[in-house]
């Protein structure tokens, strides 16, 4: 067997250009999507596609598709590789940017080596994964495989009242393809984990089997502001102390619950916000997770049954807001099975696992069959200027995607099929 290799100098020369696009005075790393900085990001993705000889789409929620098609076009579908190259506020350089940047590191590999794949190739940058800026997350990818409409994703109003249509057509890159113009045969996602799981194991590379379903809402508690000093605590109406109660209630829920459910209280404000003034509105927000979906939906009527016992006992009106709701998702057996042969070749150790993220992967599954590939995360970090893996993790990681992408173009895409598409509000 011929064991090829991504050029490790190229991926990672990539991987810090793209890394210090988007950094404010202070260095902190920005790129929310459809802001200046992401259109700095996406400008220099695709002049690296173009260079590489990629015909490069855009469809009309901003979706990047850098092509490798050969004489046929896309009259087969193709294999797509994907992912995302918007950040979080305060970020790493590797969430996302990797996977993006690895596959198109797979197609130039390839591009030496063969005149044209026997079947089309497509690196894709999806928009607006984060959903930092613009909810619901994975949004790019939700409109590409049809979970949200291309009209309510550009419609969407972001966090500081833009709107994403506008943005998307103010920074170059509201595109002209319809989304969904090619339907993958397969789709493949390498990404840092994002977690400490693999590092905690010496684990090399991780087949990611499934990914969390996840619950976003909105809690709005509304009760009474006062005066700090002359309100006495028994006739008090604290939106702020029920805040707290509701913190306290997810945290031991999610402790206690067999299978596995986390809970966070990720955003927090108190109004009208001054020392001396008992609160009388909190608003807060609660993101759910589980890989199994009966658990979670378990978690959410209890947090629902919670919310109402405490307005009833302490006189406050609560209002809920659904941000967004995917269902766990299962990825393909024979995919799986593919990458965990492909790390076997290259001699590299791998281990089964849950994602505990959700990535743009959890939409394609619902369209074509799908896996993730994971390398270690130092200390577990992600979300944080911190985050950080090895250079020697990442050129293997980049290596398995290689190889699994060679066993699919040489063998054909014989897999278990997609699984359950996933549902957003």
């Amino acid at each position: 067997m011929q064991v090829i290799s991504i050029n490790p100098d190229r991926l990672l020369t990539d991987i810090r250009t793209l890394g210090a696009i988007g950094r404010d005075e202070g260095g902190r790393l920005t790129r929310l999507a459809a802001t200046d900085a992401d259109r700095r990001g996406r400008d220099t993705f695709v002049q690296w596609s173009r260079a590489a000889g990629l015909d490069v789409r855009i469809d009309s929620v901003g979706n990047i598709f850098a092509i490798w098609a050969g004489r046929n076009g896309l009259d087969r579908n193709p294999l797509l590789i994907g992912s995302h190259i918007d950040t979080v506020i305060d970020a790493g350089v590797l969430d996302g940017c990797y996977g993006v940047l690895a596959g198109l590191e797979v197609i130039r590999t390839l591009r030496e080596r063969i005149a044209e794949p026997a079947r089309p190739v497509i690196v894709a940058a999806f928009t607006n994964e984060e959903g930092v800026r613009f909810a619901p997350d994975m949004m790019g990818s939700a409109v590409f495989a049809g979970a949200l409409s291309a009209g309510e994703a550009l419609a969407a109003t972001g966090t500081d009242g833009a709107v994403l249509g506008e943005e998307l057509a103010r920074i170059g890159y509201a595109g002209t393809e319809t989304p969904g113009f090619f339907r993958p045969e397969a789709y493949l996602e390498l990404h840092i984990e994002q977690g400490p799981v693999l590092e905690r194991e010496a684990a090399e590379i991780g087949v990611v089997e499934d990914l969390q379903g996840i619950s976003w809402q909105r809690i709005v508690i509304t009760g009474e502001a006062n005066h700090a000093g002359t309100t006495p605590m028994s006739m008090r109406r604290d939106a702020g102390h029920a805040a707290a109660r509701v913190i306290g209630f997810l945290h031991d829920l999610a402790r206690a619950a067999s299978p596995p459910l986390v809970a966070t209280v990720g955003c927090l404000g108190l109004s009208p916000g001054a020392i001396n003034v008992v609160p009388g509105k909190a608003t807060l927000t609660v993101d759910m997770r589980s890989p199994d979906a009966r658990r979670l939906g378990e978690g959410e009527a209890a947090l629902a049954t919670f919310l109402g016992d405490l307005a009833e006992a302490g006189r406050f009106a609560i209002s809920t807001t659904r941000l967004a709701r995917t269902e766990p998702v299962r990825f393909d057996a024979r995919l799986a099975k593919i990458v965990e042969e492909s790390a076997r070749d290259l001699g590299l150790s791998s281990r089964r696992m849950t994602s505990g993220a959700g990535h743009d992967a959890q939409m394609l599954s619902a369209i074509a069959p799908s896996v993730m590939i994971f390398v270690p995360s130092i200390g577990g970090i992600s979300h944080n200027p911190r985050e950080d893996t090895r250079e020697q993790d990442l050129v293997s990681g980049a290596n398995v995607l290689l190889r699994t992408a060679e066993r699919l173009l040489q063998n054909g895409v014989q897999t278990s099929g997609p699984e359950k598409p996933p549902s957003l509000p």
